[in-house]
C-alpha cells in the first residue's frame, strides 16, 4: 500500500512538473526584421525543444562554420540562458545542423528547416549560413533559465533583394574608437547589412595612417577646436578644446578582419578633390594658394581644395591609394567627388595652365573647371583599375567626362541616380531626403539632440522605394543597392550614433532585404517590438519615438475641419484631451479621427504596462483662412510637399524642422503663389505667413511678399507688399511676416512669396535659386 501511494505521488509530481514546464514554455517568433521571403509553418508537427543536450553540428574541417557554430551557441545562451555544445558532424537528433547546400546563385540565400528532432540551416554559401543564424537568433525569445524554448516546425526560404546593403559612417568630423567601430559592425550584422562605407578623411580630420605621408596624421588628424552649436547659429562659438584621433594601419586591418567574420565588406572613402583641408594643412604645397592652412574647425564646404594643376597632387593621390588598397581588400574604393568648389581653380595659374595644356574647354553643359575635376577623378579610377579595383563616387562625378565603369552613389535626391542608370552606370541609392540619418527623426526638436536639420521619421524610411519608376526594366538592374549615411558634425559620441541609426536601421533593413512591392508599415511596427527588445538586450541606445503617439493631419475644405489621425506602436490605447489638461488613463480613448474646427490644444498619451509614452502636444490656431479651399500656381517640390496644399491652412504651424510635413518647400526658382477662397465676401485687415530659414541648407527667406484681393477671382487688386533684405550671414529660424492694411472686403486672397533667385557667395553653396519654405497662412 505504501509503495502504491509512493508511486502515485511520484506520478503526480512528474505530472505537475510536466504541466509546470508546459506553462513556462516560450515559442520562437519568425516574424523578424528583415522578414524572410517565405515562411511555411508546419502546424501538424511538434516543435523543436532546446535543452541541455542540444548541440550544434558543423562540417568537419570547415573553420568558418565552426566559428559560426560558436557564434550561434553564444546567441542562444545570451537569449535563453542555455549552454549549447558544438561538434563536427552531419546528422544527429536534438541537433542544430549547419550545412552548405547551394540551391541558387544568390550566395547569401539560406533555408531553415525545423522539426521535432532537429534544426537544419542550409546556406548557399558560408554567407547564407551566417544570415540563417542571424534569423534564428532574432526569432528566439528572450527567456529566463527555467523556461522551455520551443521552436515551431517550419520551412523558411530566404534571400536578399539587393546585393549591396550599406551603412555609412563619418569618422572625420567626430572620431570613434576601434571597439566602437566593431560595435557598429555588430549592429549592421544584426540588420543583415553587408557593406560599411567608411568616410575616413575630410576637412575636419584625416583619420587613417599613410606611411609615405606621415604628416597626414601628425598634423591632419588634429584640430585646435570645434564649432559649438549649429552652423547657422550666429555668432559662431567654439569650444577651445583640441580634438584628435586616427587609426593605425594595424588597427585598420584588425577592423577589416573583424568585419569579414560578420560577412561585411568595408569600402574606404578618401574624398577628393574637395573636402581636403586636413590634407592641405599637412602638405600646403598641394593647395592652389600654398596656405597656410589649418585643419578646419567648423562645418560646411571649404573652398580650399587640391590643386588640380600641380603634378605633385596626382602623385600624392597615387601614394595614398597605393597604401589604401593594401589595407582594404574590397573590390570597390570610394573616391568622393562631391561639393568641390571651383573658385580657386578659376584663379590658379597652375590649374589654368593645365587646362590649356590638356585642351580642356567649357561647353553648353559643363565648365572647363568641371571637366578638370573629371580629369582628376578619371586619373584615380585608372590607377585603381590597374590594381584590379573599381571606383565609387558621389553623383557629382557625372559632371564632365565620367568614367563609364564607375559606380554612382546618388545623394542629392534620386535625379543623379536616374541619370547614371540611364547612362549604364551601376547605382547605389542614398538620397539625402530619406537616407541621411543625421537628420532629425522627431518634430519636437527641442527634446532632441542637436541635428543638422531636416526630418526623416522611421515611416518615411520604410516607405522609400529605391528603384525609380521612370527607369526601364533593363535600367532598373543598375540599381544595385541602397545605403544610409551618417555624417557626424552634430554626433559627438557613439551613444548618439546608436540613437540616430536605431531603429531607423530596422526600416532600412526591410528595404535592403525584401521585395519593395511587399510592404505593410503596420505589420512592420508589430515586428519591430521584438527588435526593440533585442536592442535592450544588447544595451544599444535607440530612439523610442515609435513608442510615442504619432499624428497625421488633413485639411478638409468641404467640412472646414482639420482631421487628426493618431497611432502608436502595437495599438496601445491612446488617451487624449482637447481642453488643455494633461491626459491620463481616465481621459477619453481615441477610437476614430478627431475633427478639429476651433482654436484648441490637443494632447495625447499611449498607455502601456511597461510604461507610458511621452505626451504628444499640438496647438491649433483657427482664423478666416483655416481649412478654406486653396490652389497654388506652382507645385511644391515633390520632396517637400507636406500634406498637400492644405498644409498652408490646416491651423498648425511648423517649427525649424523644415523637412517635416508641416511645411511646403518650393525650389528651382518657383515662388509660392497661393489663392485662398474664403467662400464669401469677408472683411480683411491683415494677412500673415511663416517662412522657415536655414541658409546653410540653401533655404532663404522670401525676397518679396505681395497681397492681392478679389471679389470675383478674376480681377485682383494689389493691397499690400513688402520687400525683405537678404541676410549677410547664416541663419536658422522661423519668421512670421504680417502685412496689415485698412479693412477691405474680398472673397479671394492671393498671396505671393518670391524666392531668392541666386544664393549669395558667402553661403558657400552653388549660385542657384534658393529654396523657400512656407507654412501657415493666416487671414484676420
Amino acid at each position: 500500500m505504501k509503495r502504491t501511494i509512493k508511486l502515485s505521488l511520484c506520478l503526480l509530481s512528474a505530472l505537475l512538473t510536466l504541466l509546470s514546464c508546459q506553462e513556462e514554455s516560450i515559442q520562437a517568433d519568425y516574424q523578424i526584421i528583415p522578414l524572410p521571403q517565405q515562411i511555411q509553418l508546419k502546424s501538424n508537427e511538434d516543435p523543436f525543444i532546446i535543452n541541455k543536450k542540444t548541440n550544434i553540428l558543423y562540417p568537419k574541417g570547415n573553420k568558418k562554420l565552426k566559428e559560426y557554430a560558436q557564434l550561434l551557441a553564444q546567441y542562444i545562451e545570451e537569449k535563453t540562458h542555455k549552454e549549447i555544445t558544438i561538434d563536427s558532424g552531419t546528422k544527429a537528433n536534438n541537433s542544430i545542423i549547419l550545412q552548405i547546400v547551394p540551391q541558387s546563385t544568390n550566395l547569401e540565400g539560406y533555408q531553415i528547416d525545423i522539426n521535432s528532432h532537429q534544426i537544419t540551416i542550409s546556406g548557399n554559401s558560408e554567407a547564407g549560413i551566417f544570415y540563417g543564424i542571424q534569423s534564428l537568433w532574432k526569432a528566439l525569445p528572450i527567456a529566463q533559465e527555467n523556461k522551455v524554448i520551443a521552436l515551431p516546425a517550419v520551412h523558411i526560404n530566404d534571400f536578399p533583394y539587393f546585393q549591396y546593403r550599406g551603412a555609412h559612417l563619418d569618422v572625420s568630423r567626430h572620431f570613434f574608437s576601434v571597439n566602437e567601430i566593431k560595435t557598429y559592425i555588430d549592429m549592421m550584422a544584426m540588420h543583415n547589412m553587408n557593406t560599411l562605407h567608411w568616410h575616413l578623411t575630410d576637412d575636419q580630420g584625416w583619420r587613417i595612417e599613410i606611411k609615405k605621408h606621415p604628416r597626414l596624421t601628425q598634423i591632419g588628424s588634429k584640430r585646435e577646436e570645434t564649432l559649438i552649436g549649429h552652423l547657422n547659429d550666429y555668432p559662431e562659438k567654439y569650444d577651445g578644446k583640441p580634438y584628435q584621433g586616427f587609426y593605425t594601419q594595424e588597427q585598420i586591418k584588425d577592423i577589416v578582419n573583424y568585419a569579414s567574420h560578420k560577412q561585411i565588406t568595408i569600402i574606404p572613402e578618401i574624398d577628393l578633390p574637395g573636402h581636403m583641408q586636413a590634407a592641405l594643412a599637412s602638405y600646403p604645397e598641394l593647395g592652389c594658394t600654398g596656405g597656410p592652412y589649418k585643419v578646419w574647425t567648423k562645418w560646411g564646404i571649404s573652398e580650399n581644395v587640391l590643386c588640380a594643376g600641380n603634378p605633385k597632387t596626382l602623385q600624392f593621390l597615387d601614394d595614398v591609394f597605393n597604401e589604401i588598397i593594401e589595407m582594404f581588400p574590397s573590390t570597390y574604393i570610394h573616391i568622393g567627388g562631391d561639393e568641390c568648389p571651383k573658385t580657386q581653380w578659376k584663379h590658379c595659374p597652375k590649374c589654368q595652365a593645365f587646362i590649356q595644356k590638356q585642351n580642356i574647354k567649357s561647353d553648353s553643359i559643363y565648365t572647363k573647371e568641371q571637366y578638370l575635376q573629371s580629369f582628376i577623378m578619371k586619373h584615380v579610377s585608372e590607377y585603381l583599375k590597374k590594381k584590379n579595383r573599381k571606383t565609387i563616387g558621389w553623383n557629382e562625378i557625372l559632371e564632365g567626362n565620367a568614367d563609364p565603369q564607375a559606380t554612382v552613389m546618388s545623394w542629392r535626391g534620386e535625379a543623379g541616380g536616374v541619370k547614371a542608370a540611364q547612362q549604364g552606370h551601376d547605382v547605389i541609392m542614398t538620397p539625402n531626403t530619406v537616407m541621411y540619418f543625421d537628420f532629425y527623426q522627431a518634430l519636437d526638436t527641442d527634446k532632441e539632440p542637436l541635428a543638422i536639420g531636416g526630418y526623416i521619421p522611421i515611416e518615411k524610411v520604410y516607405n522609400y522605394t529605391p528603384i525609380p519608376n521612370q527607369l526601364t526594366q533593363n535600367q532598373q538592374k543598375h540599381i544595385i543597392g541602397v545605403q544610409s549615411n551618417l555624417w557626424t558634425e552634430y554626433i559627438p559620441d557613439f551613444s548618439h550614433v546608436q540613437y540616430m541609426t536605431l531603429p531607423r536601421w530596422a526600416a532600412l533593413a526591410e528595404i535592403q532585404w525584401n521585395n519593395p512591392k511587399q510592404k505593410n508599415y503596420n505589420e512592420f511596427l508589430n515586428r519591430l517590438r521584438n527588435m526593440l527588445k533585442l536592442y535592450d538586450l544588447e544595451k544599444y541606445n535607440y530612439a523610442k519615438h515609435v513608442l510615442n503617439v504619432d499624428a497625421t493631419y488633413v485639411s478638409n475644405p468641404e467640412t472646414g475641419y482639420t482631421e487628426v489621425t493618431l497611432s502608436t506602436l502595437g495599438n496601445a490605447p491612446i488617451h487624449y484631451t482637447l481642453d488643455g489638461t494633461i491626459p491620463t488613463n481616465q481621459s477619453p480613448v481615441y477610437q476614430k479621427k478627431l475633427q478639429i474646427n476651433k482654436t484648441t490644444t490637443l494632447q495625447a498619451i499611449a498607455i502601456r504596462p511597461e510604461g507610458n509614452s511621452e505626451i504628444y502636444k499640438e496647438q491649433f490656431h483657427f482664423n478666416k483662412a483655416t481649412n478654406k479651399p486653396i490652389i497654388l500656381k506652382f507645385p511644391a517640390d515633390e520632396k517637400y510637399n507636406g500634406q498637400g496644399y492644405g498644409t498652408l491652412v490646416d491651423g498648425i504651424s511648423g517649427n525649424t524642422t523644415y523637412g517635416s510635413d508641416k511645411w511646403l518647400g518650393f525650389s528651382n526658382g518657383n515662388d509660392m503663389i497661393a489663392t485662398i477662397d474664403l467662400e464669401k465676401e469677408t472683411p480683411i485687415t491683415s494677412v500673415s505667413l511663416n517662412t522657415c530659414i536655414a541658409t546653410g541648407d540653401g533655404i532663404f527667406d522670401a525676397q518679396h511678399i505681395c497681397i492681392e484681393l478679389s471679389s470675383d477671382g478674376k480681377n485682383y487688386k494689389k493691397t499690400a507688399s513688402q520687400i525683405y533684405t537678404m541676410p549677410t550671414e547664416h541663419r536658422k529660424e522661423v519668421k512670421q511676416h504680417t502685412l496689415t492694411f485698412q479693412t477691405q472686403t474680398a472673397r479671394y486672397v492671393r498671396i505671393s512669396a518670391t524666392s531668392e533667385k541666386k544664393l549669395p557667395s558667402w553661403s558657400g553653396l552653388p549660385a542657384i535659386p534658393a529654396f523657400i519654405f512656407v507654412d501657415e497662412i493666416s487671414i484676420e
